[in-house]
């Protein structure tokens, strides 16, 4: 039979030609080359993607599949021809096996995230070494086919591949980088002036030795490793820091993930994870969820996380430095906070250097976050997670908080009093949206800030503070019409503009004007029905708008068509 041969390896392997009036021509050898391309044009982003056929045997069975420069590779089974009553055979269809798309289909990050798969579960397996802030290990991916899969992506940012297996079976890969502008997070265009963000994104791209069908659960393990890249990009500086101490500090956002482990890198791609990651005993590894094990391994001790609930891969951390780890149990909800013993070191409020550290500053506000819980829970609904904490980082570069799932992470700077929790109020909401709600594409992340900024209002209301409504017209008042923030549509940002003031207050200004329109009780009962009805899955702003008018039961076009689908100042408050 005609063979074809693998571009990245030469490995030969056989294909029955598809064609119902051609018989199976005799064996002879063919090669098919792939073409490798590096496209930066988001027009043209389909970067480095070999195209297997898998031909059919006659009972169906997938047969060895080949490289494939042209659209997809159809299989067929032979004739079954010969003697006998002269009976003449049927032909099976044929089968297409494509690679799957090198993006999730996020206009904003084309690149991020990976078609024709859903990820269930990544377990890491790991080594870090302070000395040279290296992670050597294994991923094994367990996914689920969405099309008929000749090849797939993995997003892996910055750390080298040395092996491949689907299914027990070695694989073929190749990786292509493209260049990120540093100004809009977006592939970088021929000719533009814009810097480079850094690290690229690198795609990698498995070549199964046959195809995989539509709906089959298949295992892809990943050997990997080297020096984390930490990000420089249009959002600021995130991702993997390696800090003084011999640590490293893992946290950021939107691309965080493909960093420190191979990933469908998404938020809509969600999965639930455990981390086992091996350190110098005297270091302490702090991950999501809860701790499994804890276990000394001669110099090192090995330390296993697991999160039960899927989790959008940017919510993944698994930080190691000297932390005080602390744990206890209320209400059901199993905590474990973690501090960096240098914050003891600096004082909460520079201002006042005899008064509480950050490190005291941040035990007690970490203490609060029971009653926090409680007080969301009243008015989101049940909290949705099983375990809850945080992370206190000594780390200056960190210049924002971020709502790691039931993890969140604070710089020092979020515990300059002993009794202010406002930013802990503000990730521990996001655990309802922004972590068992995730956004569907990243233009509906006003649905995480928005929701989490009103969270904050809330609180300070509950505190003796002012109502969010008073606090939603002071920010309207305050702002002129021509400031640039009334510049910015709140459900379409632009991926420059994902973290744009606008998203987060006049997000929240948006659910002060629908509390308004529609009146207390349907209010709440939207936000908690919201978050109820969409626990642990992806939600996106056009399905929001319809859940708000359906509970209502109430035309909110004008209300949304002002706050989030059009840009200027609304002529009225919220």
């Amino acid at each position: 039979m005609p063979t074809c041969e693998l571009a990245a390896t030469g490995m030969e392997v056989g294909i029955l030609l598809p064609a119902a009036a051609i018989a199976l021509i005799g064996i002879g050898a063919g090669t098919a080359a792939v073409l490798t391309r590096k496209g930066k044009r988001r027009a043209a982003l389909l970067g480095v993607v070999p195209v297997l056929v898998a031909g059919l045997v006659v009972t169906g069975a997938p047969a060895p599949s080949f490289a494939n420069a042209g659209s997809g590779c159809v299989a067929s089974a032979p004739e079954n021809g010969g003697g006998g009553g002269g009976t003449d055979s049927v032909v099976p269809p044929a089968t297409l096996y494509t690679a799957g798309a090198v993006g999730i289909g996020d206009p904003y990050f084309p690149l991020d995230g990976n078609g024709g798969y859903d990820v269930a579960d990544y377990d890491l397996d790991l080594a870090y070494d302070p000395l040279t802030g290296s992670i050597t290990g294994t991923a094994t991916i367990t996914a689920t086919a969405t099309q008929n899969l000749s090849a797939f992506n993995l997003d892996l940012d910055g750390l080298a591949v040395s092996s491949v297996a689907v299914d027990g079976a070695p694989a073929t890969w190749t990786s292509a980088s493209t260049p990120i502008s540093i100004v809009t997070g977006q592939p970088l265009e021929p000719g533009s002036g814009d810097g480079e963000a850094t690290p690229p994104r690198t795609e990698v791209t498995v070549t199964p030795p046959s195809g995989i069908p539509s709906g089959l659960p298949f295992t892809t393990v990943v050997e990997y490793g080297g020096v984390p890249t930490t990000i420089d990009d249009a959002y600021g500086i995130s991702g993997v820091f390696h800090q003084a101490d011999g640590g490293a500090l893992i946290v950021g956002q939107p691309r965080v993930a493909a960093t420190w482990f191979p990933a469908s890198d998404h938020p809509a791609d969600k999965a639930t994870l455990t981390v086992t990651m091996s350190a110098p005993s005297g270091l302490t590894v702090v991950g999501n969820g809860r701790l499994v094990s804890q276990t000394p391994v001669g110099a090192n001790t090995e330390w296993t996380w697991r999160s039960d609930q899927p989790m959008a891969p940017y919510l993944a951390t698994a930080s190691i430095g000297d932390y005080e780890l602390t744990s206890f149990s209320q209400d059901g909800i199993d905590y474990w906070n973690a501090i960096d013993e240098d914050l003891y070191d600096i004082p909460a409020d520079d201002t006042d250097p005899t008064g509480p550290s950050a490190g005291e500053a941040a035990a007690a506000i970490f203490g609060s976050e029971p009653e926090v819980i409680a007080f969301l829970s009243n008015v989101f609904g049940p909290y949705p997670f099983t375990e809850a904490g945080g992370i206190a980082a000594d780390q200056p570069d960190l210049q924002f908080a971020l709502e790691n799932q039931t993890r969140p992470i604070y710089g020092a700077w979020a515990f300059t009093s002993v009794d202010d929790p406002s930013v802990v109020v503000h990730e521990l909401a996001h655990q309802w949206y922004g972590d068992s709600l995730a956004m569907h594409r990243w233009s509906d992340i006003w649905l995480n800030e928005g929701f989490a900024t009103y969270a904050e209002w809330l609180w300070a209301e509950h505190d003796g503070g002012d109502t969010p409504a008073v606090q939603a017209q002071t920010i309207y008042d305050g702002i002129p019409a021509g400031n640039e923030f009334w510049t910015v549509e709140v459900a379409d940002p632009g991926s420059a503009n994902i973290f744009a003031d606008a998203t987060y207050y006049r997000g929240a200004m948006t659910l002060q004007a629908l509390r308004n329109t529609v009146g207390d009780d349907a209010f709440f009962a939207i936000i908690q029905g919201w978050a109820a009805e969409n626990a642990g899955g992806n939600v996106s702003t056009d399905q929001f708008v319809a859940y708000a008018q359906q509970v209502s039961g109430q035309d909110l076009t004008a209300l949304f068509d002002t706050w989030i689908y059009s840009t200027g100042k609304p002529t009225e408050a919220p």
